[in-house]
């Protein structure tokens, strides 16, 4: 009888691409506020949670990052967002292997797929809808402002995946049993964090060879690989 698993997916540049549709529509909501003179290219946003970009962003204008003034934000972000996604130029696929892996992950009724991401539930559920991707699929989602620390960390999120899992699986749902699979090292990072393992996908900004000192228990150029994929799962994952 095989452990339960827990596929923890990161969303952007890990399952889908949006044609940096969430870049465009915050340098929008920057323009509302501050007009061109704020350059949010000097602000990280890969791997990081979308409260954190907010809050680095109304930094550069000059303004506190009060929880006010983020949640302000986040709004017009969001409007922003819509209109990109609804846009026919704005291409929004569902990144090499994901539909085809999802399918496969539906036939082991002991792996449930999860999200793990930096974006909010809002924005984050328009983005994946624009890639043909049912959020619904993912019984488990972990969204960007599920952090507990202050400021929000990333690390905090694979725990309130795991706490979420244990409801469903009880006391065999093991971190060691729980996968993130991500884009950078911050998807590495937390993993290891909370004793889960990892496979990082080179689908974003950082190169296989950028990933792998990290550490990921596996690299891969994108998920395309369903059969070795599933492998790794299920070597990680069953009986011992």
């Amino acid at each position: 009888m095989p452990n339960p698993a827990l596929i923890l997916f990161d969303v952007d540049a890990t399952l889908i691409s949006t044609s940096r549709s969430g870049i465009r529509a915050m340098r929008l909501a920057a323009n509302d506020l501050f007009g061109p003179v704020v350059d949010i290219d000097q602000v990280e946003f890969a791997g990081k949670l979308d409260p954190l970009i907010i809050a680095d962003i109304l930094t550069l204008g000059g303004l506190d990052a009060t929880t006010a003034e983020i949640a302000s934000f986040h709004a017009r972000y969001r409007a922003h967002l819509a209109a990109i996604l609804k846009d026919p130029s704005t291409e929004a696929i569902a990144l090499p292997g994901v539909l085809n892996l999802l399918n496969a992950l539906q036939t082991h009724p002991h792996i449930t797929p999860a999200l793990l991401t930096g974006n909010y539930a809002d924005t984050g559920t328009l983005k994946l809808h624009a890639c043909g991707i049912d959020p619904s699929r993912f019984p488990i989602a972990v969204w960007a402002d599920a952090s507990t620390s202050t400021p929000p960390t990333r690390d905090d999120l694979p725990g309130v995946g795991l706490a979420k899992w244990r409801k469903h699986a009880g006391n065999h749902a093991q971190a060691r049993h729980a996968i993130v699979i991500g884009d950078t090292p911050h998807d590495i990072r937390c993993a290891k964090v909370h004793g889960c393992r990892c496979i990082a996908v080179a689908t974003g900004p950082y190169e296989i060879d950028q990933l792998t000192p990290y550490s990921p228990d596996l690299a891969v150029e994108d998920l395309s690989d369903t059969a070795a994929v599933l492998q790794a799962i299920q070597t990680w994952t069953g009986p011992h």
